[in-house]
C-alpha cells in the first residue's frame, strides 16, 4: 500500500475529519523506523523527524528504549497478557515499586490500560468514600476522553457527545478563589494536573497548589492529582507534586510508565479510599489493566528513572534548552523537562507546529491555547541531540 492508499484507506476506515485536516496543512508523515529521539518516514527512509512531542511523555526514555524492549521480549519467552482475576507475580513486585516512590503514603493501586480509564476509576473511588457526587477540575485542562474524565474538561471534547453530565463544575486555573466558590458540601473531589499540559503548561503560582490542598482537608474533599504528563521524572522529581510538597490523597499516572512499548496505567490512592475494594473487591475491573508484560515494562521504566543522577540530569537538560533558547520571539515555559514555547499571537503554536515539522521537529500545539507550542524532548536525549534541536528551533524562528 501506498501513502497516498494508506491515507485514503485511513479516511475510510479510520478517521475521514484529521486526515482533511492533515492533508490541508501539509503533514504527510507515516511513522516507519523509530530509535531514540528520532522517528523515519515509512515511505521515504530519508525523511526523519525529531520527536518533541513523544505523545505527552509516552516515549520519555526515547523510541523503542532497548532495555524496556529487551525486558518486554524476554517476558513474552514465559508469559502472555495474564488474567485480571488472578494474583501474578510481577504485579504485586511493581505495585510495591510503585508505592515506594510515594513513601508509601499511597499504598493502594488499581490497574488500567488509559489514562481516562484511569481517572474514571479515581472518581468513582472518590464518590464511593465522600457519598458525595461534584467533581472540580479547571478550564483546559485535560484528563481524557472516558465517560467520567471527559466530563472534567473542556465542551469541545464532551458536548458532541451529549457527556455533559451533572455534578462537574470547572475554574480558571491558578485562581484560588475561583476553586474555593466552587467547592461545596457536595464536592467529592478536586482534580488536577500540576502543570496542565493541553493548557499550554503554565507555571502555577506560590501557593495555589498547596491552597488547594490545605482546602480539601479543610473540606473533606479528596485531591487527585493527575500526572500521567507531568509524573515519571519530566519535571525533574519522580512526581511534579514534590516541587510543592503536597501529599495527595490519590495519583493518576500513565503515558510514560509504559516505555512506550506496553500500555499500562494506575491509580494510586491512601488506605482509606482503598478500603472501598475491602468490601466490593469485585467492583471494578480491567481486562488488560496490570498486564504482566506491561508490569515488566513498567518496572524497568521506574528502574531507569530512579538510577543515581537521572533525575538531577533532567533538571540539567532542562537548563540546556531553556539558556539555548533565549533571545527567541517566544517565551520558555519549563519545570525540569516539562517545557512550552508560548508565542505572543494566538493561533502562533499551530504555525509553530508547522514550521518546526518543515525542519525535521515534531511538536504539537496545546489544543486548549494555540498560541502555545507544547516542546517535549526525551528525557534520554544527549546534550549533542540537545544542541541540534536548540539549533533548528534557532534557524526556523531567529
Amino acid at each position: 500500500m501506498d501513502r497516498s492508499s494508506l491515507f485514503d484507506s485511513y479516511a475510510r476506515h479510520v478517521n475521514a475529519g484529521k486526515i482533511a485536516v492533515f492533508e490541508r496543512y501539509g503533514f504527510d508523515a507515516v511513522m516507519g523506523r523509530r530509535e531514540g529521539i528520532r522517528f523515519w518516514d515509512a515511505y521515504d527512509r530519508d525523511r526523519s523527524w525529531i520527536n518533541c512531542h513523544c505523545n505527552g511523555g509516552v516515549f520519555n526514555l526515547g523510541h523503542r528504549n532497548p532495555r524496556i524492549v529487551a525486558a518486554v521480549r524476554d517476558s513474552l519467552t514465559t508469559m502472555d497478557i495474564g488474567n485480571h482475576h488472578l494474583p501474578a507475580p510481577g504485579r504485586a513486585e511493581f505495585a510495591e515499586r510503585l508505592v515506594a516512590t510515594t513513601d508509601n503514603r499511597l499504598p493502594g493501586v488499581v490497574f488500567g490500560v488509559g489514562g481516562g480509564e484511569a481517572v474514571d476509576l479515581a472518581i468513582k473511588v472518590a464518590r464511593a468514600r465522600t457519598g458525595r457526587r461534584n467533581v472540580v477540575s479547571v478550564v483546559g485542562g485535560y484528563h481524557g476522553h472516558t465517560g467520567l474524565a471527559v466530563a472534567t474538561g473542556d465542551p469541545q471534547y464532551r458536548d458532541a457527545f451529549g457527556a455533559d453530565l451533572p455534578g462537574f463544575t470547572q475554574v480558571p486555573f491558578d485562581d484560588i478563589d475561583a476553586m474555593s466558590q466552587a467547592v461545596d458540601e457536595n464536592t467529592a473531589a478536586i482534580i488536577i494536573e500540576p502543570i496542565p499540559a493541553t493548557l499550554g503548561m503554565p507555571i502555577p503560582s506560590d501557593r495555589y497548589l498547596e491552597g488547594i490542598q490545605e482546602m480539601c482537608r479543610d473540606r473533606g474533599v479528596v485531591l487527585i492529582v493527575d500526572e500521567v504528563q507531568t509524573g515519571l521524572g519530566r519535571t525533574g522529581r519522580l512526581w511534579a507534586y514534590e516541587h510543592w510538597s503536597l501529599e495527595p490523597d490519590m495519583v493518576v499516572t500513565g503515558k510514560g510508565l509504559s516505555g512506550g512499548v506496553f500500555p499500562i496505567t494506575a491509580t494510586l490512592m491512601t488506605r482509606d479510599l482503598h478500603a472501598v475494594f475491602d468490601t466490593h473487591p469485585f467492583s471494578h475491573i480491567s481486562t488488560f489493566g496490570g498486564a504482566e508484560p506491561g508490569c515488566v515494562a513498567a518496572l524497568e521504566v521506574l528502574d531507569i528513572i530512579e538510577a543515581p543522577g537521572f533525575l538531577e540530569g533532567v533538571e540539567v537538560l532542562g537548563r540546556r534548552f531553556e539558556d539555548g533558547l533565549t533571545d527567541m520571539p517566544f517565551a520558555v515555559r519549563r519545570l525540569g523537562m516539562m517545557m512550552s514555547l508560548a508565542f505572543p499571537a494566538p493561533d502562533a503554536g499551530m504555525l509553530a507546529s508547522k514550521l518546526l515539522y518543515d525542519a525535521g521537529v515534531f511538536a504539537v500545539y496545546a489544543n486548549n491555547d494555540t498560541s502555545v507550542l507544547q516542546f517535549l524532548p526525551p528525557l534520554t536525549t544527549t546534550d549533542q541531540e540537545a544542541d541540534e534541536i536548540i539549533s533548528i528551533v534557532r534557524e526556523v524562528f531567529g
